[in-house]
């Protein structure tokens, strides 16, 4: 699967069960990047998704089981440490910002399991800088 996860300078990803923060130009760059393919998440994370007529976004508790080997999935609230072996692909996006955060994104991707393959900044709606970064595992 590719896994999908949006944090901040310190890899948070929640704080107190709530995101950490959204941003409508990031959404509109996730779709792009799974144009080609499903979009799985659970129905927390779909919730903000409403705009996004024109994808195949699935919305399922249990998402990380359905999705397949060129599936996206994207993560907010779940333990992954259980799906290592089944990501092929991380899309980290990075706030660029510290906030408050008790969830954490807990893949080290510079423990030599990774390699990056892109990394590109652009302005978001509520963030001046957003970066995306697609680290690929090394077989």
């Amino acid at each position: 699967m590719i896994l999908i996860v949006c944090i901040d300078d310190r890899k948070g990803m929640m704080f107190n069960q709530r995101r950490q923060s959204q941003d409508k130009i990031l959404r509109e760059d996730m779709i792009n990047q799974c144009r080609n393919g499903k979009l799985y998440m659970n129905e927390y994370s779909f919730s903000m998704f409403g705009e996004c007529t024109d994808a195949v976004i699935i919305a399922a508790e249990d998402f990380l089981n359905q999705a397949g080997e060129n599936d996206y999935c994207f993560v907010e609230n779940q333990e992954i440490s259980g799906y290592l072996v089944d990501i092929n692909k991380i899309i980290l996006y990075h706030w660029n910002r510290r906030y408050p955060a008790d969830t954490y994104f807990n893949i080290d991707v510079t423990d030599g399991n990774w390699k990056r393959e892109t990394s590109e900044i652009f302005t978001g709606s509520s963030h001046d800088k957003i970066t995306r970064e697609v680290y690929k595992k090394i077989k």
